[in-house]
């Protein structure tokens, strides 16, 4: 789902950090042996944290992505809040209330790990709201039934699982310790969104329909959340070398058709293509063309809902200003409460002596 981030070149770079070997290679290496090493460890599939030597070409990469991750946790809260307060039901209300704290929490997540890259979530959400960074696509459309709840979590949660499990792999450990439990609570959320679909499909012939136009809708631009196919994919060799993604787009693209055309014949829906079908001898689905122009107007900013989702979160930014404000008060205060206690207990101590 995010690999898009990979795809996608953004104006938002981190901030310089010395490309020096850190202690644990040793200060008196060379760049050029600690690269050696740094491949070596890419090589041996072991981790690179934050005080490790990277490449400053690793380290933008994964900015890049890490950000851009976290702002469609965020931005993603938009199309289902909109329906918190119109939930048919109590029950319904409080899944969904659920789900929507929970993306905050995975955006919340992946901003720490993105700050251990030398970049501050001031400097991301700045970014973000000025439009030099990007979040994934899928979240410009807009959300115009019930049902389109159930689609977001069966289809869209679905798909981030497909792309974020083999995250938890990454080689940069803050980012793959983080995808663990953001994979945890994406499966919830998955499954909650296939019931809904389920409760919709048993039910009256209206919420049937309902369901089936969410679907035709929701098809086509989820599957183009795995981003461009791999002959158009711009860094996907080069991240897949450094151990970042580790899955091609159109593999992955080509494991949720094989997982969810099965869910989508039990739940009775019609997949709106004509052309897919499936290969005997591949053993896979095989789709129609995908409509990449599609794909990329609303990559750059001329989607349904493109400038209503950014709008929002300026006003929300705005609106939360006081907020931010207060805390830097309340800390500055504490720190100031802090200093003079210790000053105090100092004096007394040179008078005691």
């Amino acid at each position: 789902m995010y690999t898009q981030a990979i795809d996608i070149e953004s104006s938002h770079q981190p901030r310089p950090r010395s490309q020096e070997p850190t202690a644990q290679t040793s200060s008196t290496v060379s760049s050029q042996t600690a690269h050696e090493l740094f491949d070596q460890r890419i090589a041996a599939d072991q981790k690179i944290e934050a005080q490790d030597w990277m490449p400053e070409a690793y380290r933008k990469t994964l900015l890049r992505q890490i950000s851009q991750h976290a702002h469609s946790e965020i931005v993603g809260m938009l199309p289902e809040g909109n329906w918190i307060t119109r939930a048919p039901s109590l029950r319904r209300k409080a899944i969904l209330l659920a789900k929507v704290q929970d993306e905050a929490g995975h955006g919340l997540y992946l901003y720490s790990a993105a700050e251990t890259l030398g970049s501050s979530r001031a400097e991301m959400v700045d970014a973000l709201l000025a439009g030099r960074a990007k979040y994934s696509s899928i979240f410009n459309y807009p959300t115009l039934s019930w049902a389109d709840v159930g689609c977001i979590g069966w289809l869209v949660d679905g798909a981030a699982i497909m792309n974020q499990v083999p995250l938890c792999r990454c080689s940069y450990g803050p980012y793959a310790r983080a995808m663990i439990r953001i994979c945890k609570e994406e499966s919830f959320h998955q499954r909650q969104g296939f019931e809904l679909m389920l409760a919709l499909c048993r039910g009256s012939e209206a919420q049937k329909q309902m369901a089936q136009e969410s679907f035709n809708r929701w098809w086509w631009p989820v599957l183009m959340m795995f981003g461009p196919p791999d002959s158009a994919s711009v860094h996907s060799a080069q991240t897949m070398q450094w151990g970042i993604k580790r899955i091609s787009n159109d593999d992955l693209r080509q494991q949720f058709l094989d997982a969810t055309v099965p869910q989508a014949q039990l739940l009775g829906l019609s997949i709106p293509d004509p052309d897919l079908r499936f290969d005997e001898a591949s053993g896979h689905w095989q789709s129609g063309p995908i409509h990449w122009d599609e794909f990329w107007q609303v990559v750059q900013g001329d989607g349904p809902c493109n400038r209503e989702r950014l709008n929002t979160r300026r006003f929300a930014h705005e609106q939360g200003k006081w907020v931010r404000e207060a805390a830097q008060a309340y800390a500055k205060k504490r720190a100031q409460g802090n200093h003079a206690a210790q000053g105090s207990i100092e004096t007394r101590r040179q008078d005691a002596a």
